[in-house]
């Protein structure tokens, strides 16, 4: 039988014969210049802030000097003075000179060194993680676009986990009109707003440590009233009772989830879906919307006009980019325009707007419906609210998904691949986009990958920058 080898020395590479102590030494000390080195490259806003401590330090010394008639000053030169005159008795300058410059220096070296220890301790506590890359990395997501993503359930959720690797200015405007599961029983039995979708996407946001995201995100699957239970869930619903508001009780749980971004409901108000089908039926609630057996013709709430909350009207007005989905269309992205205040916002702003569609159609709700089709619903119920303008004259769709098992296994179950004709889309107007937002990987679903999505939106920004730039250059000419 053939003896394993410790874990040790399977991952441990041997070091080529020709590499020396030396060479290994020298190699090391230039990484480490080269690490010292990056604290030299502009925009890490530390170099500028020592400069003025010590600045601030010598003018504080020099002004008690002044205000104590400069008496302490020369009685401490004299004192220096003194002290050296005997010290080069004993030990001649050209030694206590470097002595002492070696020891203020290594002074110096220790209080800064354990300053900077500290400060990454924070920044940056998982090992192996450079404080300066900390610090670049923070500096380039405040710097970010300021992004508003529309919608509810995991697709937003997702959206928001590829985003966050470019911003930190995010804001995501959150469906509360869910009604099925945890949240339905907790909406039902609490009278507070449904938590779900709120939780997936602070869960998404966060930035503290793994674990604690764990615990937010946990389910509970035995015991009696907690078995289907998220423990994010009951959290926001007791911090609800606690502060009064569920827009407060995110405020709080962003704080210990330290969440990159804001996570705001899309109203306040106790909203219940409608949904009037094709064959004339009307039925309630959206755990029931999601499983209609006609075709959806409109959509509606109960209250009608459901108010929008400020800080959602705020981050819009101030938005670089507004991007509505993915998500189910008629239970997690319509429910959002159904709140006129939201869509005038979004009519008023000159920000690129963005509609993100699916990758496949769901079974009960999108049944037929290529990406013409969502733009038709969304369009659609937009009229039917007395608004005509287009909201989301750009689009970003799936590249052609071939006929994979995964397709296949989908196309069992009802759903099929959402197509999208691209020629047609542009000939109306639309800006039409298709990137691969399934990933490269191979997975057990057909859904979008954080990452291919986030960096699908990015380059849809990126390119209306240069856009914009080069009309206004031209018009300046």
């Amino acid at each position: 039988m053939r003896a394993r080898m410790p874990r040790s020395s399977q991952r441990t590479k041997p070091r080529p014969s020709w590499v020396g102590r030396g060479d290994l030494r020298q190699q090391d000390l230039v990484s480490r210049s080269r690490r010292a080195a990056r604290w030299l490259q502009p925009g890490l806003v530390v170099k500028r802030w020592m400069l003025t401590s010590g600045i601030g330090l010598l003018l504080a010394l020099l002004g008690a000097a002044v205000w104590a008639d400069l008496q302490p000053i020369y009685w401490l030169l004299q004192s220096i003075r003194w002290s050296l005159q005997n010290v080069t008795q004993v030990l001649p300058r050209e030694i206590t000179g470097p002595l002492v410059l070696l020891v203020g220096g290594g002074l110096i070296w220790l209080g800064q060194s354990r300053s900077f220890g500290t400060i990454q301790k924070a920044l940056a506590p998982e090992k192996g993680t450079l404080l300066v890359d900390a610090l670049a990395a923070k500096r380039r997501l405040n710097r970010g676009p300021s992004i508003v993503a529309i919608g509810g359930g995991t697709g937003l959720s997702t959206l928001l986990s590829g985003l966050k690797r470019y911003s930190s200015n995010l804001t995501a405007i959150v469906t509360v009109a869910d009604d099925g599961g945890s949240s339905g029983v907790l909406r039902r039995e609490l009278g507070v707003l449904p938590p779900g979708d709120i939780r997936n996407c602070l869960a998404a946001l966060a930035t503290e440590e793994p674990l604690l995201t764990r615990l937010f995100q946990y389910r509970f699957r035995a015991g009696t009233g907690l078995e289907g239970h998220s423990f994010g869930n009951l959290f926001l619903s007791a911090l609800t009772a606690i502060t009064g508001s569920l827009e407060s009780a995110i405020t709080a749980s962003s704080r210990v989830l330290a969440v990159q971004g804001t996570v705001v409901p899309a109203t306040n108000a106790d909203v219940r879906l409608w949904a009037e089908l094709e064959d004339g039926r009307r039925i309630e609630g959206e755990s029931q919307i999601g499983h209609a057996s006609s075709p959806i013709v409109r959509l509606g709430c109960t209250p009608e006009r459901p108010p929008a909350l400020p800080r959602a009207l705020e981050a819009i007005a101030n938005a670089d980019l507004i991007v509505l989905g993915p998500g189910s269309l008629y239970t997690s992205l319509l429910p959002n325009l159904l709140v006129p205040e939201l869509v005038s916002a979004i009519s008023r702003s000159k920000a690129p707007r963005l509609y993100i569609c699916n990758l496949m159609t769901q079974p009960g709700e999108t049944d037929g419906l290529d990406v013409e089709g969502h733009l038709r619903a969304i369009e659609a119920q937009l009229a039917s609210l007395g608004i005509q303008q287009r909201l989301f004259n750009a689009v970003l769709a799936q590249e052609d998904l071939g006929n994979s098992p995964l397709v296949h296994h989908y196309r069992q179950r009802g759903a099929e691949p959402v197509r999208c004709n691209v020629r047609r889309l542009r000939n109306q107007g639309y800006d039409v986009m298709l990137a691969p937002m399934q990933g490269a990987r191979p997975s057990a679903t057909l859904r979008h990958d954080p990452r291919s999505v986030g960096v699908a939106v990015m380059r849809f920004f990126k390119r209306q920058k240069q856009d914009g730039r080069s009309a206004a250059e031209s018009s300046a000419q």
